[in-house]
């Protein structure tokens, strides 16, 4: 029987054949908390009786979202999660010592692999499957029963293929892969989905772009994205191996040719400009040339988050920014996804062009992008953000607009004071 990926990923676990809306018990190589979530599944998870856990080197937990501490209530969350790491020991617990955006931090640690099936907390735990992974988000309790038995429920969900062809134009990335898509298919489009990414343009493109594609398809509703393994899935785990040992070994699967999918989607790429979200949907696509016509001002810059914190994001903003000066009225937030990609930037001299330019670059942290704290907008504000949502009140007030965009439009939009086109520049 023909499979897709995802498909094949839930056969090779439980060792037999699957088929699309199949419910499934399935082992789980990862399961991912943090310090909102994790809480609530600590609490299920000494209610059930449970002693220990089922597999404890195959679970991390993550402080990412409200550390160092910004309030009591964040201090008070963060110990739950410390206590807890300390009484079970974890080998995989990530707080400032080794700080990071979990679906960031996680990767270059070697802790995702391709074939795995992963679980986390957090709607965007979707990232993994840029590396050729089943990996979704679930809800607390759930994370507490594979936390105690090693296993979760799945129902088989049906692919739809996107193909990306063509040569990308300057300056669209990845980011500008998924706007358009889910501009096009809408939020609910892929609504309990895999997004399957394949095409000359996805063979072209690299690992931190990859992710941000896979970061955003639960924007469309999906349940997983993914990306298959390839050259560049192996060029980028030849290198964290070289750093840190990989968890276990890459189990590589390829859809298969005649595999059936939901639903074909075709994107030509070649013309595609950089895509700029609106409020207050992810699917509320313009092109940058209706966004410069609109001439819409702004009063924050935000570039960071787990979509586009990476040093690829950061050489981006700090090569159009090198230089020049965020706009008086401005102010400009920079939030490297991990420490690691915080000490690279300083290395090359990033970090320096862009204080000298008027940013501010904070520890990783996701507070900014959930309107948590390190950036929150005021009544009335306009930020261009390269995080993954603009809901209405996302990143703070309710009467602020957050509008989506990759990082060389905030970089560009920090300098005019307003949307800006990178092109132009």
């Amino acid at each position: 029987m023909a499979m897709t990926i995802t498909e094949k990923i839930f056969a090779q676990h439980i060792g037999r054949v699957v088929k699309a809306g199949e419910i499934i018990r399935c082992d789980v190589d990862m399961t991912i908390g943090n310090d909102i979530t994790t809480p609530i599944s600590i609490k299920a998870f000494k209610e059930s009786g449970a002693k220990q856990l089922a597999k404890p080197d195959n679970f991390a937990l993550v402080l990412d979202h409200f550390i160092p501490a910004k309030d009591i209530a964040s201090a008070n969350q963060a110990k739950i999660n410390r206590d807890f790491a300390y009484e079970y020991d974890l080998k995989n617990f990530f707080d400032e010592k080794r700080m990071g955006i979990e679906h960031r931090v996680l990767p270059e640690h070697g802790l995702i692999l391709p074939g795995d099936v992963i679980i986390g907390a957090d709607s965007h735990t979707c990232t993994h499957g840029a590396l050729g992974a089943f990996s979704t988000g679930m809800g607390s309790t759930d994370i507490a029963f594979s936390m105690i038995t090693g296993t979760s429920w799945f129902k088989v969900p049906e692919s739809i293929k996107v193909v990306f062809t063509g040569k990308r134009s300057k300056h669209v990335y990845g980011k500008d892969l998924i706007l358009e898509l889910i501009r096009r298919i809408g939020v609910d489009g892929a609504l309990y989905k895999a997004l399957e990414f394949t095409g000359d343009t996805i063979e072209n493109l690299p690992m931190d772009d990859r992710m941000s594609l896979c970061n955003m398809a639960i924007e469309a509703g999906a349940k997983n994205g993914i990306v298959a393994y390839d050259d560049i899935t192996k060029a980028f785990l030849d290198e964290v191996e070289a750093i840190n040992p990989l968890r276990g070994e890459r189990v590589i699967h390829q859809s298969d040719a005649d595999a059936s999918y939901s639903q074909i989607v075709e994107i030509d790429v070649s013309k595609l400009e950089p895509v700029i979200a609106y409020p207050f949907l992810p699917s509320n696509g313009k092109s940058m040339s209706q966004a410069v016509k609109d001439d819409i001002e702004i009063d924050q810059v935000f570039v960071g988050s787990c979509t586009n914190g990476t040093l690829t994001d950061l050489r981006i903003a700090a090569n159009i920014l090198k230089g020049k000066k965020v706009a008086r009225k401005v102010r400009m937030i920079v939030t490297p996804a991990t420490q690691r990609i915080l000490k690279a930037a300083e290395k090359e001299g990033l970090i320096d062009i862009l204080i000298d330019a008027g940013a501010v670059v904070s520890n990783p942290t996701c507070g900014a992008c959930l309107g948590g704290y390190m950036g929150v907008l005021g009544d009335g504000e306009r930020c261009v953000s390269t995080t993954n949502r603009n809901f209405r009140g996302r990143m703070g007030a309710r009467t602020s607009e957050v509008y989506l965009a990759n990082s060389a439009v905030a970089a560009a939009s920090a300098i005019a004071g307003k949307i800006a086109d990178p092109r132009e520049l």
